[in-house]
Formats: C-alpha cells, structure tokens, sequence
C-alpha cells in the first residue's frame, strides 16, 4: 500500500542534440546569407508583379518590332491612354456603369443559385431537375441569350441582368451543390449528436464543410459575369443613354484609337485582378485557410 501512495520518482536525464544535416546546415547558410531572397519567395505579389513586369516588357519590344501603332500600340502608349482616362474621370464613368448592372446581376444570380442549391440538396427529385437544368443550360453561353433577352426587355438593364444572372446561376449552383453533398456523413452525425437541427445545421454544419466549393463558385460566376458582361455591351452599345466599359472599347476602335481600345482592355484586366486577389482571396484567409480548410 505505501507503494501506492509514494510512487518512485523518475530520474531526470538529458539527451544529446543530434548533429544537423548537411542538407539542413546549407538551408541555414543560405538563409542567413541572402535574406533578400527569402523576402522575396515570401511575398507572392511581388513575383506576380515581376511576371507582369516581364509580359510588359515582352509587349513592349515586340509592338516597336512591328512599329506600328494602329494595329498594336506600344505598352507605354497603352499605359499613358490610361493614365489619362483615369486622370480625366473618363474611365471611372464607363467603370461605374458596368459595374452598377454587374453588381445587380450577379446578387439576383448568387441569389438564385442559392435557391436552386437548396431545392438540390433538400430531396432526391430535386437533385435530379437541378442535375437535369445544369447539364441544359450551362453549357449555354449567356451572349447567346441576348437577343432573345432583347426581345423579352428591351433596351434597358434587364437584358443585360437577364443574361448576368444566367451566366452566374449555373457555375454556381453546380458548385455549391456539389460542396454540399461531399459534407462527410460523419460531421452530419455529429451535428445531430449535439441537437443541432434545422436552419443552424445548415448555417452551423453544412455551409462551413462546403464553403470551399462554394467560394470556387461565387469566384467562376464572377469571372462569367465579367465577361459577360463586357461582351454584352460591345454588342448591346448604352444602356439607358449611358454607356458601359465595353462600349467604351467598342466606341474606342471605331474612331481608330487603338491604344484606349488597349486601355479598356489592360482595366478590364486590372479589375479583374484586383476582385480577385482582394476580395476573394480574402474570403478565403478569413475562413477556409484560417480553419485549415485549404493551404
């Protein structure tokens, strides 16, 4: 019994370090000798900007190759057409309109997919009409309703949102259905193990699991939507008297100026670019990689 109630104690001891590796001890010399390197590999925005820089150069070299500036004009004169448009508040206005009927379309479309998504998910039946209208139209490109939607709305907004909500709607719902039924078994049973039941299941259990496809969506619909929507107006011209970014690179190439036309082009690049590596890949360092979701 006092063995049991005065166990022997452990005697402490030390352990030796191992001798690093060579291959360790290199990583640490080269470490401590260029720590400009490691600055470098650690921000990836500046070797996306490095690689910009190149195609820029390259862009450069080969438009004074061909010398002439109708038909490709140099990158510097596309970067002054568009420092110049947005000095004079000329491309704000075109930007500020597109993005107004952009954003309408693409919430009346994330709002539907989220609909379709919860018809998916809540029966069989609805699985397969949903399987069945994604297979249908999603491989339907949106310019191709324009006229239709032309016809239907006439000239005004409503064409434009019809077809940014069908371009947004179906990428969407395909991927948010898709996150929502790779939810493990196991986490819905743990759910219901702790009384979680109902719209908090929902909220609590399944859209978390399944936010990984459901970002990969919103950002496949956006960059649809985009598009879309720069196409449209090259065809569809103003809207309600004013006019969008694509038909300022539509007005642009008709009066034969090529580098705003380069310009329209290099913002609707920009834009793109900054929604995604701002907004989106925000969302996901907030959520997904923070729960180690994703790396």
């Amino acid at each position: 019994m006092n063995a049991f109630r005065d166990p022997p104690i452990r005697p402490e001891y030390e352990l030796a370090l191992a001798a690093p590796s060579v291959g360790g001890a290199v990583a640490a010399q080269v470490h401590n000798a260029a720590p400009g390197f490691s600055l470098f590999t650690g921000y990836a925005w500046l070797r996306k900007a490095g690689m910009l820089l190149v195609l820029a150069v390259i862009w450069e070299l080969l438009a004074r190759w061909y010398d002439n500036d109708l038909l490709l004009p140099t990158a510097l004169q596309t970067g002054r057409a568009l420092v110049d448009g947005i000095v004079s508040g000329e491309l704000f206005g075109y930007i500020g309109v597109s993005f107004a009927v952009l954003t309408q379309g693409y919430l009346m479309g994330v709002a539907g997919a989220f609909l379709l998504t919860w018809l998916a998910v809540s029966n069989r039946v609805g699985r397969e009409l949903i399987e069945t209208l994604t297979s249908m139209f999603n491989p339907l490109p949106a310019i191709a309703l324009l006229p239709l939607a032309l016809l239907w709305f006439g000239l005004g907004k409503g064409s434009l949102i019809m077809v940014l909500m069908h371009s947004v709607l179906w990428p969407l719902t395909l991927n948010a259905s898709a996150g929502f039924r790779a939810v493990p078994e196991t986490l819905r049973m743990a759910g219901r193990n702790y009384g979680i039941d109902g719209l908090r299941f929902v909220l609590q259990i399944l859209i978390p699991a399944a936010l990984p496809a459901i970002l990969s969506g919103l950002k496949i619909g956006w960059a649809f939507a985009w598009r879309t929507l720069i196409a449209a107006e090259l065809v569809f011209g103003t809207t309600s008297g004013q006019g969008g970014l694509g038909w300022f690179i539509f007005q642009s190439r008709n009066e034969l100026f090529t580098d705003k036309v380069f310009a329209g082009l290099a913002a609707v690049i920009i834009i793109g670019l900054a929604v995604e590596n701002i907004v989106f890949q925000t969302l996901e360092r907030v959520t997904v990689r923070r729960w180690g979701m994703e790396r």
